[in-house]
């Protein structure tokens, strides 16, 4: 018993030593590599965000969606309705209207022209998106629970991570990308830092129906945690023997 401990303390020992010298060599290599790598502070990340009010402008209302209309000085044209799988929506005096497709500001203007044909002069229309159902966002790297979540009113990437469980051990929370399809089919990625979002030096910004999320893992956290694995791994084996 005394000769399986005392070889578990030496192998564990000699892991130790070798996961010390390795992390001394990480550490003077980041050191060398720091001069030539600018840094970025917070705040310079953070403004590479899309501004919230560009991406409500752009959103798409899609089936399932929950809308609520109004009219000014019309009290009876207040309602909320539900876009349907045809993206459609039915309104009194109006009838079946095509929603699907549309921004929230190009449905004011269809809704504005239908009403002044024979109803009203000049009416003020105003289109609220409720719920974003239709939409969906896909979160993937450094997470708790990767996966694919519905999007339920304006989102923010910070709302997102949150459903999501949270970062993991090995995340790094100052290079976490966005994806996003633009309309031209090219796809673009935007760069957050979460603890300048989290201080109040960066928006939070809001999430598009089918926009990706990816936290990348940090390199120093992630080998720590490599080392710590290893460790346990010795040690295990050492006792079993």
């Amino acid at each position: 018993m005394r000769c399986a401990l005392l070889k578990s303390f030496k192998i564990w020992l000699a892991a130790v030593g070798l996961a010390a010298f390795a992390a001394g060599n990480l550490l003077h290599a980041q050191e060398y590599a720091s001069p030539a790598a600018p840094q970025v502070a917070p705040s310079a990340v953070g403004a590479r965000s899309v501004p919230a009010t560009a991406d409500l402008e752009e959103y798409k209302i899609g089936p399932s969606d929950l809308l609520e209309l109004s009219v000014f000085g019309v009290q009876e044209m207040t309602r909320v309705v539900r876009v349907n799988a045809q993206g459609m929506i039915s309104l009194p005096l109006l009838g079946t209207i095509r929603a699907g497709g549309l921004t929230a500001n190009e449905l004011e203007a269809v809704l504005a022209a239908k009403l002044s044909e024979n109803l009203l002069q000049d009416p003020q229309v105003s289109v609220f998106i409720k719920e974003f159902v239709s939409q969906r966002v896909v979160v993937e790297g450094s997470v708790m629970k990767t996966g694919v979540y519905p999007l339920t009113g304006k989102t923010s990437l910070m709302q997102v991570i949150a459903i999501s469980g949270g970062l993991n051990s090995i995340a790094d929370p100052t290079n976490v990308k966005i994806f996003r399809e633009k309309q031209s089919g090219a796809r673009e990625v935007h760069t957050f830092d979460l603890l300048a979002i989290r201080a109040g030096k960066a928006e939070d910004p809001l999430i598009k129906g089918n926009d990706t999320v990816v936290v990348e893992e940090s390199a120093s956290a992630a080998f720590m945690k490599g080392v710590t694995d290893t460790l346990r791994g010795f040690v295990g084996f050492g006792t079993i023997r």
